[in-house]
């Protein structure tokens, strides 16, 4: 009602009644809808450098919110050596699993989409790809160097190249299962999105790999294009499957939108780089440690907690190998060790050694991006011996400086008599009066030397011209 217009009484039901037949055909089921944006947006993500945490959790929140904004379209703009095995398939769940179409993009010119990157470009509805950009060698890598045998062949003559080919070494169970698992998950991806399952096992078993034009003759990708506004034009009118529908695409006139890392994102990607958590681990085991030394400081105890839970957390979505954790952590106990058992530098020595060989194996994996810097290791390695040298020279200094308190202090210093005696008398040592014994007669005044201490009785003598005062 609009306020101060008055209604007949009667009046009211063919008042309303027009107003919702005013409104009917805004609102009539089968109506068509006119978007508030009638062109559409489109999400660009993109993956640079090596696959982690930190992108698995940037690109599955991106595709979150590219289903919760409306969009058309997510664009996944690649340039990878590959990652983690873990992290790649929570990427590929989020697209498998999206409502929203996903292209995956290997761009710009020069770029690459290397072991992981492989595996999310054949997961994606749309496999694009930009000219002089490549993509392959999904080899797992964590079975190392080794041949981990060859794809079947197919097609004509299949069988005669097969039994032609010199037979591979079997490689260990583990190697095999490694790879068989790798080859069946990217054929089923393959199998679903209809590419070329048959190279995809050989990228897998052989580390093959592809140009962009080359990719295009074997069905791996779906076109090449130069830009993102190349590929929405190029996209225009294609059918893709989401889930068990059929959805025809309408990308030509879609808006861009670009979907940067948030802070979340980049404080995850900075935590889980494998250097930083190093550092981050030897920061709170030493902070916890300084305050194991000096209780009630606060500030090395907070921090080194501060740290040290940040690493564990990184090193929790890192592929860890504990055992080359616990020789860190050895490695500090008897670098810690040494200040106070009389070693000789034998426990600093093993504790070094410890913490070299522990930081070497920290991290179970041969993926790029996902080591500590062996300078890294070496610097903190060399700061470690240096502490111990400087912790030797010191003991051997405080070794060999004399006596300072106690008895033994008192062996060949200088004494003042008080008085004048013959056998006993008093005499003023080290600011206290003491009395002491000596064979010969003294005068009031003179220096004696003590030779001897007996309870708290000192013998003396006089001192000789050549004696200190």
């Amino acid at each position: 009602m609009i306020p101060g217009m008055k209604v007949k009484p009667g009046a009211l039901p063919a008042c309303v009644g027009s107003m919702l037949v005013a409104l009917l055909p805004a609102t009539a089921p089968g109506a068509p809808q006119e978007p508030a944006n009638a062109t559409g947006t489109a999400l660009r993500l993109e993956i640079r450098g090596a696959i982690g945490p930190a992108t698995s959790d940037y690109i599955v929140r991106g595709i979150e919110a590219a289903q919760a904004g409306g969009a058309r379209l997510v664009i996944i703009e690649m340039d990878t050596p590959g990652g983690l095995d873990a992290s790649m398939r929570d990427i590929n769940k989020a697209i498998l699993a999206s409502t929203v179409p996903v292209a995956s993009f290997v761009s710009p010119a020069g770029s690459r989409a290397a072991s992981a990157g492989t595996y999310i470009l054949y997961a994606s509805h749309l496999a694009a790809m930009a000219p002089a950009t490549h993509l392959g060698a999904a080899t797992p890598v964590q079975i190392g160097g080794g041949d981990a045998g060859s794809a079947p062949a197919s097609g004509p003559g299949a069988a005669a190249d097969e039994a032609a080919r010199p037979a591979s070494p079997p490689g260990s169970a583990m190697e095999r299962k490694v790879v068989n698992d790798a080859v069946a998950y990217i054929r089923g991806l393959a199998t679903l999105r209809q590419r070329n399952a048959d190279w995809a096992e050989r990228a897998v078993r052989d580390a093959a790999s592809l140009t962009a034009e080359a990719a295009l003759r074997e069905g791996v990708i779906d076109f090449i294009v130069p830009d993102t506004r190349a590929l929405l034009a190029t996209a225009q009118g294609r059918t893709v499957r989401i889930g068990e529908a059929l959805v025809t695409l309408d990308t030509q006139a879609l808006q861009v939108v670009r979907h940067d890392p948030d802070w979340r994102t980049r404080l995850l990607a900075t935590i889980t780089d494998p250097n930083v958590a190093y550092i981050l681990l030897l920061v709170g085991i030493y902070g916890l440690v300084l305050e194991g030394y000096n209780p009630g400081g606060y500030l090395p105890g907070v921090v080194g907690a501060i740290c040290l839970l940040l690493a564990l957390f990184a090193f929790q979505v890192l592929p860890v190998n504990f055992a080359g954790l616990g020789l860190i952590a050895l490695g500090v106990a008897l670098l810690v060790a040494e200040a106070f058992v009389p070693s000789f530098g034998a426990l600093g020595l093993g504790g070094i050694a410890a913490f070299v060989f522990g930081s070497i194996l920290l991290l179970d994996t041969d993926v790029p991006g996902f080591s500590v810097s062996r300078g890294l290791i070496g610097s903190v390695a060399g700061l470690a011996s240096l502490a111990l040298l400087g912790l030797m020279l010191l003991l051997v200094r405080v070794r060999r400086r004399p006596v300072v308190s106690g008895r033994e202090a008192l062996l060949g210093d200088t004494a003042e008599a008080l008085e004048d005696f013959t056998g006993s008398g008093a005499v003023f040592v080290q600011g206290e009066r003491w009395t002491a014994r000596c064979p010969q007669a003294v005068h009031k005044g003179d220096r004696l030397r003590i030779v001897r201490v007996r309870g708290l009785l000192l013998h003396v003598e006089p001192a000789g011209p050549g004696q200190p005062d």
